[in-house]
């Protein structure tokens, strides 16, 4: 059986800016006073000329699945999760970001748009135990998850397994490591790093099977990190070990 897809509703203006570049979106929903920002008339402009029905409306938080839509909306084709396989050959060397049991959708947006701004390809998550890849963190991705790709899996240990054997390095974050991430010179080679829940960490099962845990050094005050902003760190160390920015 195939995928069932995600993204299929998407709300917020940037998130459904970005399904409409896609050609994604089937149908628009828009506050009638929000037309008088450029911005939001240039995309109903752009969908209506693309032979898309849209629906002017007095309030877009009527049937709408997220709390603050920002006064539009959008039915959309669903995207389809890609394979583990087609997410290793995305980037070379390698460079993925496992979510193990994240637990908070925005996070998972948040993730997404710094994958996107860091380079890195694709996003691994679990479909079980774990936040849904759903209309709130599309739009805290305010349009990322159109461009990174996501792979979806059944047991994030599994997927750590099928990591290993296709010679990818495994890193977790953990607050407790003796290892700084800075620096790190396994960030140059086949990489996956490894996010664990918002306060839980990363599960035993996925760390049993990390070759490196790793800290991000803090000078202190606070005992951890958002599961996003500690992520994007990550990545863009990465990107910076690998020359990707400067």
């Amino acid at each position: 059986m195939a995928p069932a897809g995600i993204g299929d509703r998407v709300e917020g203006f940037h998130a459904v800016a970005a399904a409409l570049a896609a050609g994604r979106v089937k149908k628009l929903t828009v506050e009638h006073q929000r037309l008088r920002h450029e911005a939001y008339a240039e995309v109903v402009s752009a969908a209506e000329r693309s032979g898309i029905d849209v629906m002017r409306v007095d309030d877009a938080r009527d049937g709408a699945v997220t709390e603050a839509p920002q006064g539009i909306r959008a039915d959309c084709r669903p995207l389809q999760p890609v394979s583990l396989a087609a997410a290793i050959a995305a980037a070379d060397p390698p460079a993925l970001v496992v979510l193990d049991r994240v637990q908070d959708p925005r996070n998972v947006g948040a993730i997404a748009r710094s994958a996107m701004a860091a380079g890195i390809p694709a996003i691994v998550v679990p479909e079980r135990r774990a936040a849904p890849v759903s209309a709130t963190a599309f739009k805290a991705a305010a349009g990322a998850l159109e461009h990174v790709a996501v792979v979806t899996v059944n047991s994030v240990a599994d997927a750590l397994r099928r990591l290993r054997k296709a010679d990818v390095w495994l890193v977790g974050l953990d607050g407790e490591a003796d290892t700084s991430l800075l620096g790190l010179p396994l960030l140059t080679e086949p990489v996956a790093l490894v996010i664990g829940a918002e306060g839980a960490g990363v599960s035993r099962l996925a760390g049993d099977l990390l070759d490196q845990t790793v800290r991000i050094p803090m000078v202190g005050g606070i005992e951890s990190l958002n599961a996003s902003v500690a992520a994007s760190l990550a990545m863009f160390e990465l990107a910076r070990s690998r020359g990707w920015i400067s």
